[in-house]
């Protein structure tokens, strides 16, 4: 195939983790990638590893946190490579909060200008041409997360959650032009965000495992998926559980460990 003919996906936060892993898979299934990173020349090392050329793989260098930062590298992949089939905002960040804490207003500030207005900056480029095309798939990033709060984890539990209705949104406006909207929900993935919890993570999953999953969810155009299914299940009983006895559940978990804080 001549690879210029080949779709194209945007992946935001491809440096490591769900985002690097979401990367792999959708080169090993033909496409062209567009990769977006703070640490671009780690991006770019492991774009070289992979045997991925320059007509195969661009990196852009990007802070989804910083709005014309991340709408800069939409419209440079735009202008270099043309308009994605799929975009994926999978960037985020996951740190505790203590609301107590008059710094962790300002994590929490970190965590909704990352988690959701950078969301919103990263699709920003490409709706209008998407919706001229018909066709295309925006992909947000959520979290079990999102379904209940959890202590300590006021600030990326509340982003997950907007997340989620974010999307849903979207999709409500995006209705009947051909272009998908896709939230994805993933449990407990290992990557470097997680092994810093200091609570058990049930189903805990691989990122390459997660990233196979998603990629036949994308492919599905699936509204909305958990990933893995058992997570979703815990998640649906989670919500139906009564306050009191949810936080009864609860007491005593350990807290989202705040920044600077040991493990």
């Amino acid at each position: 195939m001549n690879p210029s003919a080949a779709p194209l996906v945007f992946i935001t936060g491809a440096s490591s983790g769900i985002g690097q892993a979401l990367a792999a898979r959708f080169a090993r299934a033909g496409y062209r990638l567009a990769l977006v990173a703070r640490r671009t020349a780690e991006l770019q090392a492991w774009a070289e590893a992979q045997g991925l050329g320059s007509e195969h793989c661009r990196v852009y260098g990007a802070d989804v946190a910083q709005v014309e930062s991340i709408v800069a590298a939409g419209q440079a992949c735009l202008a270099e490579q043309g308009l994605p089939e799929v975009v994926i905002a999978n960037a985020g960040i996951s740190v505790g909060m203590d609301t107590g804490e008059r710094d962790d207003l300002e994590v929490l500030s970190r965590t909704f200008a990352t988690n959701n207005v950078g969301m919103a900056a990263t699709f920003h480029p490409f709706v209008r041409a998407m919706q001229a095309r018909g066709a295309g798939a925006l992909v947000g990033i959520a979290s079990v997360a999102a379904i209940r709060g959890l202590p300590g984890h006021g600030a990326y539990c509340g982003s997950k959650a907007a997340v989620v209705s974010y999307c849903e949104s979207l999709r409500g406006e995006l209705r009947g032009s051909g272009v998908s909207v896709v939230t994805l929900v993933p449990g407990y993935v290992d990557t470097p965000l997680t092994r810093e919890n200091r609570y058990p993570m049930p189903f805990l999953m691989t990122p390459e495992a997660f990233a196979d999953r998603a990629f036949d969810a994308i492919a599905g155009r699936a509204s909305y998926r958990v990933i893995p299914w058992q997570m979703g299940v815990v998640a649906k009983l989670l919500r139906l559980l009564p306050n009191a006895l949810f936080d009864r559940l609860l007491q005593g978990r350990p807290r989202k460990h705040r920044a600077g804080e040991g493990r």
